[in-house]
């Protein structure tokens, strides 16, 4: 009877496995880690370094838990600085030392990645709002306590803080204990500031309409001495070493002639150069009359010798080049095909470092690696190299050491210090024993061709083994100036969609994510193409171009092709299944932009550009609404409304659009977070849900 009774529960075993085995979905089966899991990513920002000594600071977030920690030599142990232990949506930015190394300031709340940047984020939905408030860290005890209901700081000699209010200026000792005041009033609105090296004056930019003006402040009985005034705009003002020169960039002002809106035009500037004394300038250098010359926001900055630094993408790529003060002559400093960016000069203005997408390999385009240039030289060394992610360095005091954010394709970002000889990393054991770092697939470079013949990048994300036709996904990111890479990316938002693409793939999906034009990384062609975004949507050929290069893979089912993307992403995800549903089966679209028939506000003046009605019609023909009616595929909407870069009304809008004409769809709101998922479990429930529908299309 016993035998009987074992031989009976041993078939019934059997019979269980070969159930679970045929009859459990095949994701299931093999699936070793959750969205959960993966997304409990490392993410380090605001990485500073101290100007005296050598100390370094950065926020960390763990699962929505923000702090800011603090390392210093010999052995750099990391120090928790603050207690905000609750994922809380409450961002940490503007982390900075003062000039003598005895405090670091911070702004905590706010969402600094998009429109009204200031304004509070609730995203716990509290009956009381939360605040933006200005926090000091005191070094030599470690108290951190708010200072005032405020943003945009910025900090002088020894220990002042100053920061902009209403449009203008606020200021504190960081050691007394009075109250914030407000230092002067100007007309306009201040929207730049910088103290002098030796903390005694403040130069500032006030915006007044049709021109922008850049003034020095010195005391309450001294008048504002106003630097070259002209009907120009004037914009960051940059001190010299010894404080008696000031640089500026200067931008053409008022409004010029109803040139045609489809035509790319040449935006002008030109570096001037100015006596603080007397406040008398004079153009130093202007940039050529092309395309690529035009104005991009750069870098620029005194070195130490008194010449100066900028950043220029005139030959094609964002580099670096020297600027002679006495002969007006400029020196490359990183030639080559690639980019430069998070760009930083160390505390003597004597050396440079940065991150740049290049290296001994070909997938180095699709890579960051650290390069320092010694500007008295001009010498330019790769600090890193090979097959990780490294971003946003700092120089620590004035010898060699630096330290810089560091990833793989498996590891999420942790801090590094390196001392010129080795490299520590910092932090490793905050990484949670369940991330699944060893389970991560190595995505792989790809490249393809669109229609027009333009070379597109690509990484491909895929679980060796599996099902011998596997469903794909395309991946778009927004921005649209961005570039996704062979490892975690150094920006949260594209770290977070890195996560989902290994939880995608670990699932049983072939994921392509893809560069297309408008990114950066590949030329100022590649990244500023004529007929673009509402002049006519270029770009889209790109993702159809990706969809069917995936579609062709001999691993993949060409007619199990799914789509995804947040913000421009969604945009182009949009267009996507409005124009191709043979073969975008199935999409989701979170947070897009629909609808840009608006773009072009109807002109006030008699005045108008010659083709006004045709970039109107090119912009509705550019916008998914336009396509509604060959639209077939299933779609999940998604949005969080207090979004600061795309309103919440493009996709209520949409969905307004599918009802009136009886096409399914399903969707998600998000009350009261942002563009940028500031709640951690809001970001893992999209994440979830984005998985769950494409499942159920593709794989179930």
């Amino acid at each position: 009877m016993i035998k009987t009774t074992m031989r009976f529960f041993a078939k019934l075993s059997v019979y269980l496995l070969l159930f679970t085995v045929n009859f459990l979905p095949k994701d299931l089966q093999s699936q070793s880690f959750t969205m959960d899991q993966v997304g409990k990513f490392s993410f380090p920002s605001e990485l500073t370094s101290s100007p005296t000594g050598e100390k370094i600071a950065w926020a960390m977030n763990e699962q929505g838990k923000r702090n800011v920690y603090f390392a210093q030599a010999p052995n750099f142990e990391p120090k928790k600085l603050t207690g905000f232990d609750e994922d809380e949506g409450q961002e940490i930015s503007s982390l900075q030392f003062t000039p003598d190394g005895n405090w670091l300031v911070f702004v905590r709340g706010g969402d600094h990645g998009g429109g009204n940047a200031s304004s509070t984020v609730n995203a716990q939905n509290f009956p009381k709002l939360p605040k933006v408030e200005i926090w000091k860290i005191h070094l030599a005890d470690g108290k951190a306590e708010p200072i005032t209901e405020a943003d945009d700081p910025f900090v002088g000699a020894p220990h002042s803080l100053g920061y902009l209010k209403g449009g203008q200026i606020w200021t504190v000792d960081l050691k007394s204990m009075s109250k914030p005041s407000q230092l002067f009033e100007v007309k306009g609105n201040i929207n730049y500031a910088q103290y002098s090296p030796d903390g005694t004056k403040l130069a500032f930019v006030t915006n007044r309409g049709s021109h922008s003006l850049v003034g020095i402040y010195e005391n309450d009985t001294t008048p504002i001495h106003w630097i070259s005034p002209s009907f120009r705009r004037d914009v960051l003002p940059q001190w010299s070493p010894d404080g008696k020169q000031l640089a500026f960039i200067r931008t053409q002002g008022g409004r010029g002639a109803a040139f045609p809106l489809l035509e790319p035009r040449h935006v002008s500037w030109e570096i001037w150069l100015a006596d603080v004394e007397t406040g008398e300038g004079y153009k130093l250098w202007k940039a050529p009359e092309t395309l690529r010359g035009s104005y991009s926001s750069p870098f620029i900055s005194f070195s130490a010798d008194g010449n100066l630094v900028f950043q220029s993408y005139e030959d094609g790529w964002q580099h670096l080049y020297a600027l002679e003060v006495a002969s007006g002559k400029t020196t490359l400093l990183t030639p080559g095909d690639y980019m430069v960016e998070q760009i930083k000069m160390n505390s003597t203005k004597s050396k440079l470092i940065f991150s740049g997408n290049t290296g001994a390999e070909p997938e180095d385009t699709d890579r960051r690696h650290i390069g320092t240039i010694d500007i008295t030289s001009k010498e330019l060394t790769w600090k890193t190299t090979g097959s990780g992610i490294e971003a946003y360095p700092v120089w620590i005091g004035n010898e060699e050491k630096t330290a810089y954010f560091t990833a793989t394709a498996q590891r999420s970002h942790l801090v590094a210090v390196n001392d010129g000889a080795s490299t520590e990393l910092l932090q490793e054991s905050i990484i949670p024993e369940d991330f699944p770092q060893s389970s991560l697939v190595i995505p792989k470079q790809v490249k393809f061709i669109a229609p027009d013949g333009t070379t597109l990048y690509g990484q491909v994300f895929e679980k060796e083994g599996g099902a011998s036709s596997k469903p794909g996904v395309v991946f778009v990111h927004g921005g649209p100036q961005r570039q996704m890479l062979l490892g975690w990316s150094y920006m949260d938002y594209y770290s977070n969609t890195y996560a989902l693409n290994q939880y995608l793939a670990e699932l049983g999906f072939v994921v392509l994510s893809v560069n297309y034009r408008l990114g950066i990384g590949y030329g100022y062609e590649f990244h500023r193409p004529a007929n673009g975004y509402y002049q006519g949507a270029i770009e889209y050929q790109d993702i159809k171009a990706g969809g069917e290069f995936l579609a062709s893979l001999p691993q993949v089912d060409g007619g199990k092709i799914g789509i995804y993307g947040g913000s421009y992403g969604g945009y182009l995800t949009a267009l996507a299944l409005a124009r191709d549903s043979d073969l975008f089966k199935v999409g989701v679209d979170i947070h897009g932009v629909h609808d840009l028939d608006g773009r072009y506000d109807l002109p006030e003046t008699y005045e108008v550009a010659a083709d006004l009605d045709k970039a109107k019609e090119i912009a509705w023909e550019s916008s998914p609404m336009a396509d509604l009616a060959t639209w077939t595929s299933p779609v999940l909407f998604i949005h969080a409304d207090d979004d600061r870069n795309v309103a919440v009304s493009q996709t209520a809008d949409l969905i307004r659009r599918f009802e009136e004409l009886g096409k399914p769809y399903e969707s998600i709101l998000i009350p009261g977070d942002t563009h940028h998922w500031m709640k951690w479990s809001n970001m893992i429930k999209v994440d979830q849900a984005t998985a769950d529908f494409l499942k159920k299309h593709l794989l179930n």
